[in-house]
């Protein structure tokens, strides 16, 4: 068997928000965006051209902390893999979609309440429970 890699890394801004729509009997909730990410180079003049390139994001099943935090505009971190389609639309015109289906998802703007950017926030434990911090060496990592 042949070794091959499809995979996409992606940092650019959203320029939309998301669109969730849900298809299927299990009613897989798919949720599409774009992104721009800008690749700036000098130009044989001396002066530094931005050139853009917008990708076509689909995810799918994303929980509402993504699409609270993805908004038009707003910076984010893609990885995911490469899909081609081809198809013939309604007029019997032979089109070609290209997209990213995303697998990971990392907003990187700062959220509203003041945390830092990039990061999550851990669920609360529970009324009652009590946390309990392990001795270093017993640390995972």
């Amino acid at each position: 068997m042949a070794f091959s890699l499809n995979k996409a890394t992606l940092l650019g801004n959203l320029g939309r928000d998301p669109e969730t729509r849900f298809a299927g009997a299990n009613n897989l909730a798919i949720t599409t965006f774009s992104i721009a990410t800008t690749r700036s180079y000098k130009g044989a003049d001396g002066n530094w051209i931005s050139e853009t390139t917008w990708h076509n994001i689909k995810a799918f099943n994303l929980s509402d902390f993504y699409k609270d935090n993805l908004k038009k505009g707003s910076k984010v971190f893609i990885e995911g893999r490469i899909k081609h389609d081809e198809y013939t639309d309604k007029e019997g015109i032979k089109r070609y979609r290209t997209e990213i289906i995303a697998e990971n998802i990392i907003p990187l703007d700062a959220r509203e309440k003041g945390e830092s950017r990039g990061s999550f926030s851990a669920p609360e434990s529970g009324a009652g429970e009590s946390s309990s911090s392990a001795p270093e060496d017993d640390l995972p990592f």
